[in-house]
């Protein structure tokens, strides 16, 4: 009885694996579907009846559609035979004894003989293996990353090492498939009906992707904040995609070598939080408060409190009011504006010693010439 069925599944395949197929892309694939099988078109509206071939044997003449942003990897016995990057329809041609067919004139009674023969002795079954995979040349959104506690860096703007907690995501892109099937892809997914999906959850070699990312988080904030060429801002990180991204990439390249060993490239990030850590968050308020005082905008905010100094100090009718505006003056402005320091200031109730210091002051800017009249006025009790 085995025999008979072996000579009958060995008949039988072989006549089915005659017809020519139409190989497409499976439906219903999520988009951020990376590597998966060709599938033939056994039916066309209840019209085809090509329904019992072989799932490993791909037979001469077959039709195979690469879609725009797909390649095509071929498959021999588990090697790699070809590839093809160009969208647009292709006819399969092998060598191989189980590819040939009377329909794309490889004979009529040899092939038929001989693939009987040889299933035969494999229990019915083709002793040989052939596949198509399409692999996405898209970038492929949706990749998450975050940390669970603080990570920590050396920042070039801040001058310190900062920590904070963060989240976000990438795209990622597949730059070299052969190099990606050959040394990251698991065998298990190179096979019909299985896809590949970075971010399927019960996907190992996803997961590992995703620990390397979170690893390469704290090298990545310090390359992209002591770059000169990204400005060195801690607060640009959320602003630059592409910047941050190029960090990242360099990182994990310089960490896990993804682009060298997997054919795996890092394009775009979008950071969706940063919560810093204590320290950080009082420090950037520090520095914030410290750009805010600089320049042009500095020198405006101390002519203004200089100026309000003066003016209840006339109103409170002290001259010693005067005088703490000029150490003031002597301590902020003078360095703040570039300003040679002012000598020590004479005995308060000297009235000379007061118009010499209002004087001064109207020279700097820090007041003006009404302030200096009524100033004067004051002193020589007008």
């Amino acid at each position: 009885m085995g025999l008979i069925q072996a000579v009958k599944g060995a008949v039988g395949g072989v006549l089915a694996d005659q017809w020519k197929d139409f190989y497409t892309v499976p439906a219903g694939l999520p988009a951020t579907a990376a590597l998966f099988a060709a599938v033939p078109q056994g039916t066309n509206a209840g019209r085809g009846s090509n329904t019992s071939g072989s799932s490993n044997i791909i037979t001469n003449g077959s039709r195979i559609v690469v879609p725009e942003g797909y390649g095509l990897l071929l498959f021999q016995d588990g090697a790699i035979t070809g590839f093809v990057a160009e969208p647009g329809g292709y006819e399969w041609r092998s060598d191989d004894l189980n590819s040939q067919s009377i329909f794309a004139g490889d004979g009529i009674v040899t092939p038929l003989i001989k693939q009987s023969w040889e299933r035969f002795k494999f229990g019915g079954q083709p002793g040989g293996q052939q596949a198509a995979f399409f692999v996405s040349l898209k970038e492929l959104p949706d990749n998450r990353f975050g940390t669970q506690s603080e990570i920590y860096w050396d920042d070039g703007f801040l001058n310190t090492q900062v920590g904070a907690v963060t989240r976000g995501s990438y795209t990622l892109k597949i730059v070299d498939p052969i190099l990606f099937v050959k040394n990251f892809v698991p065998a298990s997914y190179l096979q019909p009906g299985k896809v590949f999906d970075f971010t399927d959850l019960d996907n190992a070699a996803a997961s590992q992707l995703f620990n390397e990312v979170v690893g390469s988080l704290a090298p990545a904030f310090s390359l992209y904040t002591n770059d000169p060429g990204k400005g060195n801002r801690i607060t640009k990180l959320q602003q630059d995609s592409l910047g941050f991204a190029q960090s990242l990439s360099a990182a994990v390249e310089q960490g896990y070598h993804w682009k060298s060993d997997r054919g795996l490239a890092i394009v775009k990030t979008a950071i969706v939080s940063i919560e810093y850590d204590a320290n950080t968050r009082e420090l950037l308020k520090t520095v914030q408060r410290a750009d805010a005082l600089s320049g042009g905008r500095g020198n405006s905010n101390l002519q203004a409190s200089v100026a309000q100094g003066i003016q209840s100090a006339g109103e409170n009718g002290g001259a010693a009011g005067l005088v703490g505006v000029g150490m003031a003056t002597g301590m902020f402005g003078a360095g703040a504006m570039q300003q040679p320091v002012a000598p020590a200031a004479p005995a308060a109730d000297d009235p000379v010693a007061r118009l010499q210091k209002a004087k001064e002051m109207l020279d700097l800017g820090l007041i003006t010439q009404d302030d200096y009249n009524a100033l004067k006025a004051k002193a020589l009790g007008l």
